[in-house]
């Protein structure tokens, strides 16, 4: 038996939360190297302040997506009570994070923020696959696409309001501006009111309807018996890993978050040990091995996928840290964050992310869908990956700062396809029960790339090209023709597999 089709108006109540979601991501992702930078931290080290947003998407995602599989909370739902309580640690985490009172008060802040929009964010992915049938799919997640184009616009013009409203754009050395402060609040109050339009305004299906929609037999094979089989071989090699980026840190005294790299390498590996220990005792059933199975046992099509989402994020989180900087030095032509001109940079750069996202809600509703159809999803996925690249490279060839509104357009057109093509793709070919786990731990490559970025990318520019941010967009123009590359794997025949 198959759900029954929604109208516009089922697939806007469906992912209108998103929509606050996304405000409070672009409040984070505008604005976080300017607070750190407003509060006296030196731009050297800014990755690793940033390094607390992947590294709570990489614990949380995975976490939700198996309980939110597994949770009913009656009238309330499956997916529902996540976004609700995401929802509100968000609005609290925003409220607070402008009246931080040091450098690391911001970080752990940027913490309490990340995974509290991760918590909301992850089930909307699986929400999307709930509520829609298959033939939905691309329109349900170009939609959502849309929905977090519009935010993130509304979230990168907060500031740049305010200081029209009179708002005053500059503060003393170490403190955050008003405008910084006032978005914040305001982003926060229309993230928990979005949030809230989906929960009351949708009716999720029952685990007894959605047994009908779709057989039993979509839980596949149990996890327990394949993870039980595995060898500690390959989690003796992430063991190593680790402890040889530990070492190398020590030896050419890198960054300190490199550190960081190491332990995750080790804690993988120990909890694959853990995990597979666990499923030969009989143990199958607890959450570490479900999780550890489903991610050793992930679908042909999902790895391909995979490697193109790795390469994308690399250079999405490289923009994010990296373009406040830039567009400072390189194009309003100062370093002093005290400065107001450093300030209207910032305000610039808010404007230009609007822009971007401006053009990837359109894009996602008009180009993606009209390429789709000549192209295939793989192709027209190729053509945004190639757009992006243009964008980030022409920031080399641009001074003037309203010509980057031409590199915004390619960077959107970019970010719709980032953001609807791979979970169009994929969603079709995941079982229905286990949608949440792996919607999870596909976004753990959007995790990963963006803690390599964090940890990594300050001791590459420290070492290559210190004081010269503009040679972050190189990478990013790197990462996007290796992702271009990684797609043209995924053809039309592994789509249909």
């Amino acid at each position: 038996m198959e759900k029954p089709r929604q109208g516009f108006a089922g697939m806007w109540n469906v992912s209108f939360g998103f929509f606050g979601i996304q405000i409070g991501f672009a409040l984070q992702n505008a604005n976080m190297s300017r607070i750190f930078q407003s509060l006296g931290e030196d731009i050297e080290k800014l990755p690793g302040l940033w390094v607390a947003a992947p590294l709570t998407g990489l614990l949380v995602q995975p976490i939700i997506g198996h309980m939110s599989d597994r949770t009913w909370l009656g009238r309330l739902g499956r997916r529902r009570p996540y976004f609700l309580a995401g929802a509100l640690l968000a609005t609290i985490a925003l409220f607070l994070m402008p009246e931080s009172p040091s450098i690391w008060f911001a970080a752990m802040m940027l913490w309490v923020l990340d995974a509290s929009l991760n918590i909301s964010m992850e089930p909307f992915r699986a929400f999307v696959g709930d509520m829609l049938r298959k033939d939905q799919h691309s329109i349900g997640y170009a939609v959502q696409t849309a929905f977090i184009g519009a935010g993130a616009v509304v979230g990168s013009l907060f500031p740049a309001l305010m200081e029209a409203a009179g708002v005053a754009n500059v503060a003393p050395p170490g403190q955050i501006p008003d405008t910084v402060r006032y978005a914040f609040w305001f982003g926060g109050l229309a993230l928990f009111l979005a949030v809230l339009w989906t929960v009351v305004s949708t009716s999720e299906y029952t685990p007894a309807q959605m047994a009908v929609f779709e057989p039993a037999n979509a839980d596949d094979a149990p996890t327990g018996p394949a993870l039980a089989s595995r060898s500690h071989i390959g989690n003796v090699g992430w063991i190593a890993a680790g402890l040889a980026v530990i070492l190398i840190q020590l030896e050419f005294a890198l960054l300190r978050e490199v550190l960081l790299l190491g332990t995750l390498l080790i804690g993988y590996g120990l909890a694959s040990m853990i995990a597979i220990a666990l499923a030969r005792r009989g143990y199958e059933k607890n959450m570490l091995s479900s999780i550890v199975g489903d991610f050793a046992g992930m679908p042909p099509l999902m790895k391909r996928l995979a490697a193109v989402q790795f390469f994308s994020w690399s250079a999405l989180f490289i923009m994010w840290i990296n373009t406040t900087p830039i567009v400072a030095q390189y194009h309003f032509g100062t370093t002093d964050a005290a400065s107001a001109v450093y300030q209207a940079a910032g305000n610039w750069v808010g404007e230009l992310f609007a822009i971007y996202n401006g053009v990837a809600a359109v894009a996602a509703l008009t180009l993606l869908p009209w390429l789709s159809r000549h192209l295939g999803q793989a192709r027209t996925h190729m053509v945004g990956l190639a757009c992006g690249a243009i964008g980030f490279a022409s920031f080399f060839l641009l001074r003037d700062p309203t010509q980057l509104i031409f590199s915004e357009i390619f960077i959107g057109i970019f970010w719709a396809s980032v953001l609807a093509m791979p979970y169009a793709i994929l969603a079709s070919s995941l079982p229905q029960a286990k949608l949440g786990i792996y919607m999870g731990l596909f976004n753990i490559f959007v995790v990963i790339p963006q803690l390599l970025v964090a940890t990594v990318m300050g001791s590459i520019m420290q070492a290559l090209f210190p004081g010269e941010p503009i040679y972050t967009m190189a990478f990013a123009a790197l990462a996007l023709m290796m992702a271009l590359a990684a797609m043209a794997r995924v053809d039309t025949a592994s789509i249909t597999q």
